[in-house]
C-alpha cells in the first residue's frame, strides 16, 4: 500500500504564473534562513542554488513590496518582521490542516488499496489525534499493512465503531481523579461484554507556554490574568473535555480568560499559535510543545487505548497490529518523544480491567 501525502500551498490570486510557482520555494528557503541565520546554510537545506534564492528573495520583494531578509556582514541572514510572520504563518496552515490532509490521503490510499484485484482488507483506525497512533500509522504501511486513519475526536471515535465504519476508535483517558468524570462521558459507548482495549501509549498533557515562560505561568489559576491570551482545543475534542473539568475542578470562570473562544484542532496547531506569539499558553501534549521550542508545564498524565468489538481481535490485521505495537522497533520510535511511553503498548485488556470505576 503506498503513501500518499498532501500538503498544503499558498498564493496570491493575480500573480503571473511564475510567481505562484515560486511561492513554496520561496517560503521554504525563509523557513530555513528563520532555523539557520545562515542563506549559504539555507540553499544547502533546502537543495537550491545561492544564486537561486537571491532570485526567490528579489521575487519576494516584487510581491510584497518590502524586503523579506536582511543580510548583515558577519552577522549572517535574519527575516524581516513581515519575513517571519509568512514563516509562521506557513507554519501554522500545515499544523492545522496536517491531520486532516492526512485524514483524506489515508482515505485514498483505502480506496486505492480495495481497487486493486490483490488487495488486502484495509484496517479502518478512527481516532482522537495523538502522536502515537499517528506513527503506528506509519509504522504499519512501511510493513506493507493497509490502515485507514481517520483523525475524530473520542466520542465520534467509538460511535463510529459502534456502527461497523470502523474496526478501531482511539481515545485517550487521564489518570488519577479525572478519570470518573471524562469516563461518564464515555461509558455509554464502552461495552464491558463485548468489547477490549489495546493500550497504545501513555502521554503528559499540560500547559504550553513561551520558551523560557516570560509571562510566569504556573497553573490554569495565572490564566485569567490580565494580558494573558489563551488558545483552546475544539468542543469535541478530549483536550476540551478535560480542561473543561479542571476549571470546573479549580472553580475558574472560562470568560475570565482572554482568547477561551479561540480554538484549534490538533496540538501542533495550538504550539503552533503560541509559538508564534499569537498566543500566550494553551492546554496540549508535550511532544506538540517540544515541537515548536515551547516551554511546558505538566499536569497530568492520559492512557492512550485503542477500543474494538471482541470478534475483531482475532483478525490477522489487528493481529499485526498487535504485534507491531509489541515490537522494540516501535516502543523505541515511541519513547523517543517527550512525554510519551510505550511501556504497556500492545497489552490487550477487557474494560473492566482497564476501568474498574467505568459507570454502569
Amino acid at each position: 500500500m503506498n503513501r500518499i501525502v498532501i500538503k498544503p500551498q499558498w498564493m496570491f490570486s493575480g500573480d503571473a504564473d511564475q510567481q505562484r510557482q515560486k511561492m513554496p520555494a520561496l517560503l521554504g528557503l525563509l523557513s530555513a534562513i528563520y532555523e539557520d541565520g545562515n542563506l549559504t546554510r539555507a540553499c544547502v537545506t533546502v537543495g537550491i542554488s545561492y544564486r537561486y534564492a537571491w532570485g526567490l528573495i528579489r521575487n519576494g520583494v516584487q510581491i510584497f513590496g518590502v524586503p523579506l531578509v536582511k543580510l548583515t556582514r558577519g552577522q549572517g541572514a535574519k527575516l524581516t518582521a513581515l519575513g517571519e510572520k509568512l514563516v509562521w504563518a506557513d507554519k501554522r496552515i500545515v499544523a492545522r490542516l496536517a491531520p486532516i490532509l492526512d485524514s483524506l490521503a489515508s482515505e485514498l490510499e483505502s480506496e486505492i488499496e480495495r481497487a486493486r484485484a490483490d488487495s488486502r482488507a484495509v484496517l479502518r483506525i478512527y481516532a482522537s489525534h495523538g502522536y502515537a497512533v499517528a506513527m503506528l500509522r506509519d509504522f504499519l504501511l512501511r510493513r506493507q499493512i493497509p490502515v485507514e486513519l481517520q483523525f475524530r475526536g473520542g466520542m465520534d471515535a467509538l460511535a463510529s465503531m459502534s456502527h461497523s465504519n470502523c474496526e478501531l476508535a482511539g481515545f485517550h483517558v487521564p489518570v488519577g481523579s479525572y478519570q470518573p468524570m471524562v469516563l461518564a462521558h464515555y461509558a455509554k459507548l464502552l461495552r464491558s461484554k463485548s468489547q477490549k482495549l489495546i493500550a497504545v501509549s501513555t502521554r503528559r498533557q499540560g500547559i504550553m507556554v513561551a520558551k523560557g515562560n516570560p509571562l510566569a505561568i504556573r497553573s490554569f489559576a495565572d490564566l485569567g490574568k490580565p494580558g494573558i491570551r489563551f488558545v483552546n482545543r475544539q468542543l469535541g475534542s478530549g483536550t476540551r473535555m478535560l480542561l473543561e473539568l479542571m476549571l470546573e475542578r479549580e472553580q475558574l470562570d472560562s470568560r475570565s480568560i482572554s482568547g477561551f473562544e479561540v480554538v484549534e484542532f490538533t496540538h501542533d496547531a495550538v504550539a503552533a499559535y503560541i509559538a508564534s506569539g499569537m498566543a500566550d499558553a494553551g492546554l496540549g501534549v508535550e511532544p506538540g510543545a517540544r515541537k515548536f521550542n515551547l516551554d511546558f508545564i505538566p499536569l497530568v498524565n492520559e492512557r492512550y487505548f485503542l477500543a474494538c468489538h471482541d470478534n475483531t481481535l482475532a483478525t490477522p490485521p489487528v493481529q499485526e497490529l498487535l504485534l507491531a505495537l509489541q515490537s522494540n522497533e516501535f516502543r523505541t520510535v515511541i519513547n523517543n518523544q517527550h512525554g510519551l511511553d510505550s511501556a504497556n503498548s500492545g497489552a490487550v485488556m477487557s474494560i473492566d480491567d482497564a476501568f474498574p470505576d467505568l459507570p454502569q
